[in-house]
Parts: structure tokens; C-alpha cells; sequence
């Protein structure tokens, strides 16, 4: 589907230069002579090359089709992570590139999670926005420090690290943002 240059959001998927491409950032830019463009990040889906390209009004787009389907996480055996269809039980194995280094150790057993696939090939997966984990270390809280603004560092059953208020001791289950792994909450079970 073809679009305009100026109609590229973030997390768009696009063809361009015979490769598929992510938006990652945009940035409208008018300079004073000239007509006016869309200053774009886009990131490889295959491979890690970057690019910033200028899209003018004027051109035009052709947007990549994704077909989004919901899959079951198996099992991982080294560097494969297999994926059951929900719908027909048909199993599906992607490399640890295809789910990216910094979501690996937040993939739960039985997790449901997205699979993009671009003419019947998986391109990508999207983890849920939040899982639960437990905190296995937590430093101990240090007298005299308002809970409003501190945070102290703690680590997670899947061996991340990350800040977390000082009510939040070792066994407590909380609430963790995939995409960047901060705390949200404490977890409701």
C-alpha cells in the first residue's frame, strides 16, 4: 500500500530500497529555504543496519503488509526459540536475532506473544508489555531515604537487573516493562 513520505509513524514497517525497514524515530523538520520533510530512523528487520532517510511530501511510501498472529512459547534449545499456533498447532522455531538479545530473558514458558510475518516469513516477535517476575536480591534499604524519589537495585528471577522502590524486598513479585525493563508495580497475585 503505497503512502505519503510524511504519513511514516514510528513502528511502521516499510519497503524501501528492496529491504523492509522500522520506523524508530521521526522528526519533522521545515528548514528556511525549502520544502519541508520527514527525517527518519529506520532500523533492517533483517540484520542490524541502520538508515536516516529524508521523505519528502511529494514522494511516496510503499507500507509492507504484516500479517500478526498469536503463538505459544515452547521451549528454547540454545540459540532456537520454538512457538506453537494457537489456531492449528503448527510449531514454529526463530533465532534469538529475530526475538532480540534484550527480550530473550523475559520469554515465559506457555507465554502467548505476537509473530509479524511479511509473506508467510516470521520478520518479528512482540512480547506482552509487562510480565511478572520475582526479585531474587534486593539491597537492603538505606535509613533516611524518601520513598517518593529513591530507588535501589534489585535483581530478577531472569537474571536482570533493575530499580525498584524500597518497600520491594527479595520474594516480592513484581510487575516489569518488557521493553526496557523497569519496574511498574508490585504484582496483584
Amino acid at each position: 500500500m503505497k503512502i505519503n513520505g510524511n504519513a511514516i509513524r514510528p513502528g511502521m514497517v516499510i519497503e524501501h530500497q528492496g529491504r523492509l525497514w522500522r520506523a524508530v524515530k521521526i522528526q519533522h523538520t521545515q528548514p528556511g529555504k525549502g520544502g519541508a520533510y520527514l527525517q527518519v530512523e529506520l532500523r533492517a528487520l533483517v540484520g542490524s543496519t541502520k538508515l536516516n532517510e529524508r521523505f519528502r511530501s511529494s514522494e511516496t511510501v510503499e507500507r509492507a503488509h504484516l500479517e500478526q498472529r498469536n503463538y505459544q512459547y515452547l521451549f528454547s534449545d540454545g540459540d532456537t526459540f520454538t512457538f506453537m499456533d494457537n489456531e492449528n498447532y503448527e510449531q514454529v522455531a526463530l533465532n534469538a536475532d529475530m526475538i532480540g538479545e534484550d527480550q530473550i530473558p523475559y520469554l515465559q514458558e506457555s507465554m502467548i506473544v505476537t509473530i509479524e510475518s511479511h509473506e508467510d516469513t516470521p520478520i518479528g516477535v512482540q512480547l506482552p508489555e509487562t510480565v511478572v517476575q520475582e526479585v531474587v536480591e534486593a539491597d537492603a534499604v538505606v535509613k533516611g531515604q524518601t520513598a517518593s524519589s529513591s530507588y535501589k537495585p534489585a535483581k530478577l528471577e531472569n537474571g536482570v537487573k533493575t530499580l525498584v522502590p524500597p518497600h520491594i524486598e527479595t520474594g516480592t513479585r513484581i510487575v516489569v516493562n518488557t521493553a526496557d525493563g523497569s519496574y511498574v508495580e508490585r504484582a496483584k497475585d
